[in-house]
């Protein structure tokens, strides 16, 4: 009787754990699929708050994306550059939360982020991100009610996601 009750409480327990792992790698998996570019162009009814948001989410990704690859494999020259160029973009986004009275989302990049196994394979990731994140930001600024300043604001950080996108595409081709 004991060994069949101890089998029940293991078999309990074993499901419970297997239900809790599903469930945290279904809200994680979830939660990278809403942020940022992924988010947004996913998103059919978008507002200011909700371009704002993804907007910034995406600048938050990107610099972390560039801080996992410099830890990995040093200061490689676009990624150290672009870092900080998402850093100004970011800086670009914040006052207009305060303006429009948006509400700053956290900053959870670095946490959903890890290097590629490669250089070769990050220069990837940046051209594949890069092209989302130009894709994005064409669609917010096709966003009906986009304040002007909202526009400029994207339309800049667009054009130099064009020129991230060029240094990716170099570096793909030098590792090559």
């Amino acid at each position: 009787m004991k060994t069949s009750v101890s089998k029940y409480i293991s078999c309990m327990i074993a499901s419970i754990l297997f239900l809790t792992v599903s469930y945290t790698v279904s809200a994680q998996t979830n939660t990278l699929q809403n942020l940022g570019a992924k988010g947004a162009l996913q998103d059919s009814s978008i507002t200011l708050e909700k371009a704002l948001t993804y907007a910034l989410q995406d600048e938050y990704a990107a610099q972390a994306r560039c801080d996992a690859v410099i830890q990995k494999f040093g200061a490689v020259k676009p990624f150290v550059r672009i870092k900080k160029a998402e850093q100004s973009h970011i800086e670009t986004l914040l006052p207009l939360f305060k303006a429009y009275k948006v509400p700053v989302p956290k900053n959870q990049a670095a946490h959903l982020t890890e290097a590629p196994a490669s250089l070769k394979a990050a220069f990837r990731v940046g051209i594949e991100k890069e092209t989302d994140h130009i894709s994005m930001y064409t669609k917010l600024l096709e966003t009906p009610g986009i304040p002007a300043d909202v526009q400029r604001a994207m339309t800049t950080i667009r054009n130099a996601s064009l020129n991230h996108l060029a240094a990716f595409q170099a570096g793909l081709s030098r590792s090559e």
